[in-house]
């Protein structure tokens, strides 16, 4: 490997220099060449001492270099742009030569992990474009060919790769980020390889200024959080050994402190991070957001029956290599962070779009995909948790801003237990809630409840507390689905930080019916967008979850600085009744049993849908569930109704009227 990695960095080196590359191709070519050529550079000082010994000077340097092609205005002539590139290269070998782009641009995270197979892979690949683009006349059939079977004959090796990543605790390289590094010198942060901005410098700086008792405590609040998911499901926590904990760079002061809280627990911590990648590891502000929209189906060149098949046969025996691994996993622990500029994508006709075929193929590989992890990471015996914290970017409030998130993660449990308590108590009277919206907001919406058989000992509420989902602030229900019907309307909403303006659902027998917005003057162009990126390609998603947030704190703090668009839907689902489109809370955990702090058994855990999974497991589930609120201000009434159509009114013109509740509308 060594011996290619040096043959292939030579003839890249010397691609830099030729002068008898097509002139049309020619800059295309040096750019990938410098790009790699730089990214050896890196992987040299990774492997010869170690990036503490490169000077911070250096270290910029180099994250300039590999992010400033993607970045702002350079974006609108780089050939990662899908527009830019099909300008050059007309649409067949635009569109091949742009994905390539993006994928040699994967390098990035092997050059600073020291991966030298994986860097390899993409060099080699480079140089197979590179001749396909100097010897071929059909381009665009081989550059087809290439990427095909580049996806296929390496396919086993990434899928295993991926799964190493997310569970062999002996990978230490990140861990050791967060546990030797001098926090106080920001030079650390560009250790990762991931685009280091101001978030990321400011962020780390105020977390350092803070006293070590406020560190402390918002560590605490996060693994707390996770330990008490274990203790809410009957779950043995004694018999997992490893942690995944995921964060955005500059949290790395209350990480070393959850790593520290963990280990009392008997957890070792899983760090990695993947390129491009939201959220499924450590994660860093986006270079461009835009750019990873214009790739998100980019598997659309070359997706089939074939490769999906092969690719869960890879997933299959990867996970089957690591179960000893995957039985000792408990789960994520997750540091969600919000405030980012508000992004509003374009979508552009140049970049790859699924046929109706690869819509279903990847529906299905995502279903399947989960599936199999599920068979080794059992949902019955992990667990979870997530809290979210603001960035610099949120604005001149940063700091104030996260004094007040850190109250709203760690407020006061029993009060809000009791005041839970109260709600659900009028809930598990009713057969039915009928929810409204007010002015401008047309929501009018029937959802069913299931039926209790043993009202006594049964309930169909979960008491949510500040366990896995911080911070504290909703009770919920999986719904049953024939009998929700109705409309979902929310004025504006933003979804897995996309926006989407009137975003209305039409639900009937809880499946949704019709779907609209008004983000776009075409109407087809805005179900593609919500098609897209709520429904992920699928004709209809089933309610899987109804709530009711109580968090009037995070409600106010959202409206007192203006960021209620910015606000994570971790802590925007608690500030109003939401909705979740897609799988229930207790996806393929259905049997679990669990129980309320009154001691009542939670009974609503599957609708009609996830009932299937035993007899019809490909229509059982969705794989996906977004949460939609109804923010206060928008909020109508909420009413509980009777078998005998008695009413129990919660909620009147957003504010909270059922005994026992109306301190939340009082406090502050």
């Amino acid at each position: 490997m060594e011996e290619r990695y040096e043959l292939a960095l030579e003839r890249i080196r010397s691609i830099i220099s030729e002068d008898q590359i097509n002139k049309k191709y020619e800059t295309y070519c040096i750019n990938t060449a410098q790009l790699f050529a730089t990214l050896s550079e890196v992987f040299s000082a990774v492997n010869n001492g170690g990036l503490e010994s490169v000077s911070i000077e250096t270290l910029r340097e180099w994250n300039q270099k590999l992010y400033d092609d993607i970045r702002n205005e350079n974006y609108e002539t780089s050939y990662a742009n899908p527009r830019y590139s099909r300008q050059k290269f007309g649409k067949d070998e635009g569109e091949l030569l742009c994905c390539f782009y993006s994928r040699f641009r994967d390098g990035i995270m092997d050059a600073y992990g020291g991966d030298r197979e994986s860097l390899v892979l993409l060099m080699e690949l480079f140089l197979h474009v590179y001749t396909v683009i100097t010897t071929e006349e059909d381009i665009a059939r081989w550059l087809r060919e290439t990427l095909y079977y580049f996806v296929h004959d390496y396919d086993e090796y990434y899928a295993e790769k991926s799964v190493r990543a997310l569970l062999d605790r002996s990978r230490k390289r990140l861990v050791n980020i967060v546990m030797d590094s001098d926090l106080e010198d920001e030079k650390y942060l560009y250790y990762y390889g991931g685009n280091i901005t101001e978030n990321e410098i400011r962020t780390a700086k105020y977390i350092s200024s803070l006293p070590q008792e406020t560190i402390a405590l918002m560590a605490r609040a996060y693994t707390e959080g996770f330990r008490q998911g274990f203790a809410a499901a009957g779950i043995d926590l004694s018999k997992k050994e490893a942690v995944n904990i995921r964060y955005n760079i500059g949290f790395e002061a209350v990480v070393r402190e959850a790593a520290r809280q963990f280990g009392e627990m008997g957890l070792a911590p899983i760090i990695y991070m993947n390129a491009n990648t939201r959220m499924a590891g450590v994660s860093t502000t986006p270079a461009n957001k835009q750019y990873l929209y214009d790739h998100r189906f980019d598997d659309a060149l070359y997706l089939n029956h074939a490769l999906v098949k092969e690719k869960l046969a890879h997933a299959e025996k990867a996970f089957e290599k690591y179960r000893a691994e995957a039985d000792r996993f408990a789960g994520p622990a997750v540091i969600e962070i919000f405030g980012e500029k508000l992004f509003v994508p374009e979508t552009k006709k140049e970049s790859p779009a699924y046929t109706p075929e690869q819509q279903k193929l990847s529906v299905g590989y995502r279903r399947d995909y989960a599936l199999i992890q599920s068979r080794y990471i059992k949902e019955d015996e992990r667990s979870f948790t997530i809290i979210a914290f603001p960035i610099p970017e949120i604005g001149d409030d940063f700091e104030e801003i996260f004094t007040e998130t850190i109250r709203i993660n760690t407020l006061d449990m029993d009060m809000y237990r009791e005041i839970h308590q109260a709600l659900i108590d009028a809930l598990d009277k009713g057969e039915s809630v009928h929810i409204t919206g007010r002015g401008a907001n047309q929501t009018d919406l029937t959802v069913r409840l299931h039926e209790l058989k043993n009202p006594e000992k049964e309930t169909n509420f979960e008491n949510c507390l500040a366990d896995v989902n911080i911070p504290v602030g909703e009770v919920f229900t999986s719904p049953a689905l024939k009998g929700t019907n109705g409309v979902l309307h929310v004025t504006r909403a933003y979804l897995n930080q996309l926006r989407y303006e009137n975003l209305r659902m039409t639900f009937r027998d809880g499946m949704i019916e019709d779907y609209s917005c008004t983000n776009y003057e075409d109407e087809e162009e805005n179900k593609k967008y919500i098609r897209e990126n709520v429904m992920y390609n699928r004709e209809t998603l089933p309610m899987g979850e109804f709530a009711i947030g109580t968090n009037t704190l995070a409600y106010k703090m959202g409206r007192k600085f203006d960021i209620e668009a910015k606000l994570p839907i971790l802590i925007a689902e608690k500030t109003g009744p939401h909705f979740a489109v897609g799988d229930t809370c207790y996806s393929m955990s259905e049997d679990v049993v669990l129980h309320n702090p009154d001691g009542k058994e939670i009974v609503a855990k599957e609708n009609e849908c996830s009932a299937l999974r035993k007899t019809q497991i490909d229509k059982a589930y969705f794989n996906c569930h977004t949460d939609i609120t109804i923010p206060y201000d928008e909020l109508g009434d909420i009413a509980v109704i009777a078998k005998d159509g008695e009413e129990t009114a919660l909620i009147r013109e957003g504010r909270f009227v059922l005994a026992g509740t109306e301190i939340l509308n009082e406090l502050e």
